[in-house]
């Protein structure tokens, strides 16, 4: 298993360990006893874990290590560590949250790419999703609104709403791009 895939793994191992903290630290904030260092774990495991998303491509890319593992792995880490995130501190008694239009963006976005994929997938019998720059920048939004939130910091729905203005772009870009291939595999050949 190449460097690249190693650290895809990690990232899909880091999510329950991110999700026990985040959890652990909003029951101690409703027993009305904040356990502060489980707020910093959470933190720096979504830390490492979001750079791990970085460093994977990065590595990936520039050391020849692209792999058909790696391609299918990836999307699945990136999509996990988000969702789960987002979904998570919507609903665990942070200090703040996420407001409920949000997670339901993100999820309606992701669910409509997944359908597209399939139908795509049906009509060509294969198919080659490119990540697009809209839609890197959607995900570097979101794990930018996430640790904004987590961190407290003020005005941290500014980032929120960032986030969901290049989500829904993002959403809107695929959507053209899966309709325009789903036209050119349903006209017949010549």
């Amino acid at each position: 298993m190449t460097l690249a895939n190693q650290l895809t793994v990690l990232r899909i191992l880091l999510i329950p360990v991110f999700v026990f903290f985040s959890i652990s630290y909003g029951q101690s904030l409703d027993a009305g006893s904040p356990i502060e260092w489980q707020r910093m774990a959470a933190i720096l495991v979504f830390i490492v874990a979001a750079v791990t998303d970085g460093l994977d491509g990065y590595i990936a890319r520039h050391w020849n290590q692209r792999s058909r593992l790696g391609a299918v792995l990836d999307p699945i880490a990136d999509k996990g560590l988000l969702l789960t995130a987002i979904v998570t501190l919507s609903f665990s008694n942070w200090n703040q949250s996420f407001p409920l239009w949000f997670p339901v963006l993100v999820i309606a976005r992701d669910i409509v790419i997944l359908a597209g994929c399939g139908v795509l997938y049906f009509l060509n019998q294969g198919l080659e999703v490119k990540p697009t720059w809209v839609g890197k920048g959607a995900t570097a939004a979101q794990m930018v609104a996430i640790a904004w939130m987590m961190l407290q910091l003020p005005h941290y729905l500014a980032s929120v709403y960032a986030a969901g203005i290049l989500t829904f772009i993002s959403g809107v870009d695929y959507l053209i791009r899966g309709s325009s291939q789903a036209r050119h595999h349903a006209k017949p050949n010549s």
